[in-house]
This record gives C-alpha cells, sequence and structure tokens, in this order.
C-alpha cells in the first residue's frame, strides 16, 4: 500500500510540474506578437481630421476612454475627460477580473505620452501595450486589425493631439485562469493597405467591421450579426439587437432611411439629453457619437446589411431586475 501511494505522490508531483512548467512558458512565451513598428506619423490637419471622426464616431474608441455621464440616455461623454480613461469593466458585468480602459492622453506619467507611434499602433491592431502586457478584448482589436494602415495612423495622428489629463487608472486585474488565457489572445497583425471600395456594400462592410459591430452583435459566431449579447447593469438585463435582415426578428423590414435616422435622433436634444434615474432603462450603445456618423457612411453599413444572410432569432431587449422589496 505504502509504494501505490509513493506511485501516485511522485505522479501527483509531476502533474504539478507539468503545470508550473506550462504557467512559465506562458508567462514567458506570450503575448507572442511582432515588436512595435518603428514610425513616425505626421499630424497633417487631414489625418487629424481622420481620425477624430473615426475615434469619435465609427471606432468610438473616445467612448470606453472618458467619463460617460449615466444620468442621461446612453451615457454621453462628460466634457473635457476626452481620453483619460478609468471606464471599469468587472465580474459584476460578466467580466473574468477587473477591468479598466486606460488614459489615452498625452501625460507622460499616467497616459500614454511616453509612448512611441509604432506603441500605439501595435496597441491598437495586435492588443499589447508598450510594457508587453496583453489588452483585455473590449477593445476589439481584432476588428482593428482589419482597419487600413492609414486609418490607423489617423487615429493615433488624432490622439496625439488630446490634451494632457493626469488620471491615473488602476491595472486591470483578469481572474485565474484567465489571466494566462489572456496572454494567448493578443494576435500578430498585418498592416493593412487602403481597401478598394468599390461600391457602398464593401464601403459598409469596412465601416461595420471598423465598428466592431460583431463584438455585441454576433455573441453566437454561428449566427452572424443576430444579436442576444447579454449585459447584466443594476436597473435590469439588456441584450444587443438582432440586426440581420431577417424580416421576423431583425430589421428585414427597416428602409433605409428608418436605419439612418434611428441613429440620428440621437442628436435630438429631447432624446440625447434626456435624464434617466439610476433604477431605469438605460443603453450602453454611445447612440450620440455613432448619430456623428456621416450619413452616406450609414446608408453603406445598411447597404451591406441587407446583403449578409437573415437570422432568425427573436430577442428580448430588456429585461427589469428584480423587485427590491
Amino acid at each position: 500500500m505504502k509504494k501505490v501511494f509513493k506511485v501516485i505522490g511522485y505522479v501527483l508531483m509531476g502533474i504539478l510540474a507539468v503545470a508550473a512548467a506550462g504557467i512559465i512558458y506562458i508567462q514567458y512565451a506570450f503575448p507572442n506578437v511582432d515588436a512595435a513598428p518603428a514610425i513616425t506619423i505626421k499630424k497633417t490637419p487631414a489625418l487629424v481630421a481622420r481620425g477624430e471622426y473615426l475615434a469619435n464616431h465609427v471606432a468610438v474608441c473616445i467612448d470606453c476612454h472618458s467619463t460617460r455621464d449615466w444620468s442621461q440616455f446612453a451615457g454621453p461623454l462628460v466634457p473635457g475627460t476626452h481620453g483619460k480613461g478609468g471606464d471599469r469593466f468587472d465580474q459584476t458585468m460578466g467580466f473574468p477580473g477587473v477591468f479598466y480602459a486606460k488614459n489615452i492622453t498625452s501625460d507622460k506619467e499616467t497616459g500614454i505620452g511616453s509612448w512611441t507611434d509604432g506603441d500605439i499602433y501595435r496597441a491598437i491592431i495586435s492588443g499589447v501595450t508598450k510594457d508587453g502586457d496583453p489588452i483585455f478584448p473590449m477593445m476589439p482589436y481584432g476588428a482593428y486589425s482589419q482597419m487600413s494602415e492609414q486609418d490607423v495612423h489617423a487615429i493615433i495622428a488624432y490622439i496625439r493631439t488630446l490634451k494632457p489629463i493626469k488620471n491615473v487608472v488602476p491595472k486591470s486585474e483578469p481572474d485565474f485562469p484567465f489571466n494566462l488565457i489572456l496572454r494567448t489572445m493578443p494576435i500578430k497583425a498585418t498592416a493593412k493597405a487602403t481597401p478598394v471600395l468599390e461600391d457602398q456594400v464593401s464601403k459598409g462592410k469596412y465601416l461595420l467591421t471598423v465598428a466592431a459591430c460583431t463584438d455585441c452583435h454576433s455573441p453566437d459566431k454561428e449566427k452572424y450579426l443576430a444579436g442576444g449579447a447579454e449585459f447584466n447593469l443594476p436597473f435590469g438585463t439588456i441584450r444587443s439587437a438582432n440586426i440581420s435582415p431577417d424580416k421576423e426578428t431583425g430589421i428585414g423590414n427597416w428602409t433605409e432611411d428608418a436605419f439612418v435616422n434611428r441613429f440620428k435622433q440621437n442628436l435630438d436634444p429631447a432624446i440625447a439629453d434626456k435624464k434617466v434615474g439610476p433604477d431605469e432603462f438605460n443603453s450602453i450603445m454611445p447612440w450620440r457619437m455613432y448619430a456623428g456618423m456621416k450619413e452616406e457612411d450609414l446608408r453603406a453599413i445598411y447597404q451591406y446589411l441587407r446583403t449578409v444572410e437573415p437570422q432568425k432569432n427573436k430577442v428580448v431587449k430588456y429585461s427589469p431586475a428584480p423587485s427590491k422589496s
């Protein structure tokens, strides 16, 4: 019997040794991405303007990296907080740890003022910080890796113009074992040439990709754009809409004008400035930012959506939280 226990002990020690070796390997071998490129981006007025448009109204980088006012519908940005970071995503929202959006202003102590243009470029398309730490894919670098090199440069040029804001953002703390899994998630991304957008459909597909719409609207990768991703918030659970062209459960019956108006209506102060109580329904989708998208771009996205396969998936968009009484 002693011999049996001795063998079991050796086996367990062997398993622990292999596990420890695996953990060490993951810690030092990943993220497995290329070094930051040695690039210097000229902040021409045209490039900065393009970057401002993309960062605020398409890729909406500024959404997570600023402070949002949740006393108003869809949490518009608090003036003067552009890029200061600090937005928190934690276990109460279904995340495997506590994650914070970084300060992306040019403050050298608390922001990215000491980062090179290449460091920012790699972070956007590969998901790795200047120090080599993996970024939680709440920042959709998988989608951003499909962006043209020129558009990535434009966003960097714009970010460099943000006024420095001194704001210390806590370090993200992923839970175990996700902290190991996270290290394997950043990708080796290659620069993309400027896409040939021959028509509205190809342009719409590009814009939808850059906007990372699939991250929320395709939680089931087998059902492209069928919606249903859940977000648990204090007032209840909200779910992403089915934006496939299914006529019963999606937007198949929407006209192009109706689609455009769904966004543009959020420029109306009566909607955009609507006050919302802490226990009332709200939306996490930054409607006011997307409302600033060019009408021609919204129409292109609509045209692309009409070409995708309809997905029958009835989504209950909102379930109120259980009564506290």
